[in-house]
């Protein structure tokens, strides 16, 4: 870390080009730290400790605690300003000395365990205000955490300051007992009125324009460079420090009836910043441009779709980058296209050409959208480009996009938030030509009000659900299916087996709610008691579910259900306790020694044969879609057992259908692509998932990486491209290096790039990875026993064993004689 000198200033001003000679203020303040300090990226960061930012608090303590994060959690995040937080049970604010105009204020926040804090991370529940605007409300760190698969997060907005100094409030959610709010780092930093301010946008649907008022708040949803790499804070032009998320060309493959395609990537130097300041974007957003490609008859076959997961009940501003950097188009006319967003249309005739000018001349448009739908929570908002294919019209055939921004506006009362973090998926790729239209808004006034409407229906009715969803498994129901399922505790009884839920039972935490190891039976039974909290997304339907599913089932590599609570609100289910807690436990970011290799490979062997028995050991087909390192459970003796039944879909085998139609979920880095792309589940949506569980199995890695570089990101993409590039063996756990038979490696690789092909058709079933990995471990032992008796050579060994041919995929049974066979040589 570089020194600074303690008389280092706390505000630094900067003069910046793009503001027309204003001075351009940037407050980097890091909370809970006292002095000054610079992050990886050279951004100086001033402690609040002893500083004028130091925050005024109100309410029970009127003292918040500052704290360092657990060491062991910083692995690949800049200790700069995720170190160190500021945490209080009571409301505190920080009044930051700005001139008026607008301004970027960015949240920062790690979800982590603090030393000298009493409450746990998970119960760190609060809101934030920023003068007149409402950024979050109830939100929670580990929620938000566990679903990004990351542990820092950053929340970004834009908001107008009218007066010289901005408010910036944390206030515990009083609904939970032991709620706190903290912060790791804040930044305020000037921006011109006109970068995300226009005077008025395209409104979709309407002959109108949508106004953006000096008094609307904005959040930032997505920052994507289209085909690009990340654009890192320190990279942003005009001293932003704005970060874009690239999408690499690995993860845009599009499938196409026949055949696949990856969509043409454009590069370019020759930029040119005289048309639009230099500050609207970075230049690398506009060096690297996607386009449809030069083969026409296939282009009529599909549209460039990219969809991004948004809240529903608010408006959206979305602003679409482009610049022409191909040499053959220099002319207008040359590629005419149409715009779709929110399957509304945007542009009829886009010419990038004719917009900006001339080759290598960056260009943005803006649009408006109102995104309602009182049934959801998310709602996909869609952007999509459509080559024009009359040769009169365009010359080429083809579209082209180069980056695309997405703000949330807020509501008419000021809010930006939604209740806690609901839902995450990634933003897709997939082929769709769907034009429907949504009913247009007449104005900015109507849009406010029709937004107030929606969201107090919305409200409403989700109260109203909850209500008949809780009726529906009622108490009553409950005791009369004890009998003849599963146990049925009193709320009574689980608060003597867990000692009233004190923090000190806790074993587990996720967005369900706690897990506590109890005792029942007079303390002469374990459990593991899961205690749903009321805002959990997965509520009363996939509580029923849960117990539908374990207690009807009965596996040695399935979890037991023992029983269940509904009573006064909680919902509780018991479960057998398993000593040795989840399998990622013992991969990655843990203090848990590494697993030996033969002792990896059993424990696959033992999930494989639960999630076989549910695909094909019971009456119907029982499809788990949630199949993830954190689900598969270990008891005393390393047993594998599949947990959490919550997302499980039935598909009754009686029927023709091969298939359940349900919208998606699951965990980011395990879903499934192709049940993504067509919302369609099958068994083989498992295998895939499986498939990932085997790549962490091997490399001892998440399934996403945010630290690391582009190709090595996604798990699967990276496992999938070594092996196809015979480098398996270079990526495996450190700690395995040298310990795996080659022949059982080959076999390992195989079985798991299999698992995760993109067209499901073409998986293996469960059974037939049952069988391939056992084959994988008889080799394994085949090998080391060579080894130990001093037999043949290393070299040798994978000849004649990989000459035994284990036909994994057999499924006549041959595959037993081969192990037989191996087991005899």
């Amino acid at each position: 870390m570089i020194p600074i000198p303690s008389y280092f200033p706390l505000i630094y001003l900067v003069l910046t080009l793009g503001i027309s000679g204003e001075n351009q203020l940037d407050i980097a303040l890091d909370c809970g730290f006292q002095g000054n300090q610079v992050a990886g990226n050279n951004r100086y960061w001033t402690g609040d400790i002893n500083s004028e930012l130091f925050p005024l608090e109100l309410g029970r303590n009127n003292e918040s605690i500052t704290s360092e994060a657990v060491v062991q959690k910083l692995t690949g995040t800049d200790p700069v300003p995720y170190g160190t937080a500021r945490l209080s049970i009571s409301e505190f604010t920080y009044t930051i000395p700005v001139n008026p105009g607008p301004k970027f204020v960015r949240l920062h926040f790690y979800s982590a365990e603090y030393e000298n804090f009493t409450y746990s991370i998970s119960n760190a529940f609060f809101s934030v205000k920023a003068g007149q605007y409402t950024l979050l409300s109830n939100f929670n760190v580990s929620d938000t955490a566990k679903a990004l698969n990351r542990e820092d997060i950053v929340k970004e907005y834009r908001v107008m300051v009218a007066k010289p100094s901005l408010k910036i409030t944390f206030t515990p959610s009083s609904s939970i007992s032991e709620g706190f709010a903290l912060v790791n780092g804040i930044e305020v930093v000037s921006m011109p009125v006109h970068l995300y301010y226009p005077e008025a946008i395209n409104f979709l649907r309407q002959d109108i324009f949508y106004s953006i008022s000096n008094t609307t708040a904005l959040e930032t949803m997505y920052r994507v460079n289209i085909g690009g790499r990340d654009i890192t804070a320190d990279e942003d032009t005009g001293i932003f420090f704005r970060k874009w998320e690239g999408l690499a060309s690995e993860q845009l493959c599009l499938t196409v009836p026949g055949r696949s395609v990856l969509p043409v990537l454009l590069d370019s130097t020759n930029l040119r910043f005289t048309a639009i300041p230099d500050y609207m974007a970075p230049e690398t957003v506009y060096q690297v441009a996607r386009s449809m490609g030069n083969d026409r008859e296939l282009i009529k076959k599909y549209n460039l779709t990219w969809e991004f997961p948004v809240d529903s009940g608010f408006c959206y501003m979305v602003r679409l980058h482009f610049c022409e950097i191909s040499q053959e188009i220099n002319s207008t006319g040359d590629r005419v296209f149409s715009i779709y967003i929110a399957n509304q249309t945007a542009e009829n005739r886009a010419d990038v050409i004719r917009w900006s000018g001339g080759n290598y001349v960056p260009y943005y448009k803006d649009y408006a959208v109102a995104m309602f739908d009182k049934e959801k929570k998310k709602l996909n908002l869609s952007i999509a480009l459509q080559a024009h294919l009359d040769d009169s019209t365009s010359k080429y055939a083809d579209a082209i996009l180069n980056g695309v921004e997405i703000f949330k506006l807020n509501d008419p009362s000021g809010n930006l938030a939604v209740p806690n973090f609901v839902e995450f998926q990634q933003h897709s790729w997939k082929p769709e030509n769907n034009r429907a239209t949504i009913i247009g808004i007449a104005s900015g006034v109507v849009c406010g009000v029709v937004l107030l409407i929606c969201l107090i229906g919305f409200f409403i009715l989700r109260q109203g659900r909850k209500a008949k969803d809780s009726a529906k498994f009622s108490k009553t129901q409950a005791v009369s299916m004890s009998s003849s399922f599963c146990r049925y505790f009193s709320l009574t009884e689980i608060k003597a087996a867990t000692n009233n839920f004190e923090d000190i039972s806790i074993i587990g935490v996720g967005g369900f709610g706690n897990v506590y190891k109890g005792h029942i039976d007079g303390g002469t039974t374990a459990v593991a008691i899961k205690r749903l909290k009321p805002e959990s997304s997965q509520g009363a339907h996939e509580f029923k579910t849960e117990i539908e599913m374990l207690s009807h089932l009965r596996h040695r590599n399935l979890v037991s259900l023992i029983g269940y609570c509904n009573e006064n609100r909680e919902m509780i289910l018991v479960y057998e306790y398993m000593t040795r807690e989840t399998l990622s436990n013992h991969l990655y970011n843990t203090d848990n020694p590494p697993l030996p290799w033969e002792q990896r490979l059993e424990i696959c062997i033992g999930a494989a044969s639960g999630l076989h028995y549910l695909h094909a050991g019971v009456k119907d087909v029982i499809i788990h879609r949630d199949v993830k390192t954190t689900n598969i459970l270990l008891d005393e003796k390393w047993v594998a057992k599949v947990s959490d039944f919550g997302l499980s879909k039935l598909r009754r085998a009686d029927l023709s259908s091969t298939h359940v139609s349900t919208m998606v979920k699951g965990s980011i880095g395990y879903l499934d692509p192709e049940y993504y792309r067509l919302q369609q589940l099958t068994e083989k949506s498992d295998v895939y998932s499986f498939g990932v569980v085997l790549c962490e199995v091997l490399c001892g890695r998440p399934p996403i990486m945010r630290t690391v570089e582009r190709r090595q990101i996604s798990l699967a993409e990276w496992a999938r491209s070594c092996h196809q590039e015979g480098t398996l063996d270079q990526i495996v756990d450190p700690y395995l290096m040298g310990k795996i038979a080659p022949e059982c490696l080959n076999k390992y690789g195989e079985i798991a790039v299999s698992c995760m092909l993109d067209n499901g058709a073409e998986r293996p079933s469960m059974k037939e990875v049952v069988w391939g990995l056992e084959c994988a471990l008889q080799l394994q032992k085949k090998a080391d026993e060579d080894i130990r008796l001093g037999g043949e050579t290393a070299e040798s060994n994978r000849d004649g064993a990989m000459g035994v041919g284990c036909s994994w995929e057999d499924p006549s049974g041959s595959i037993f004689s081969d192990i037989n066979e191996i087991q005899a040589r």
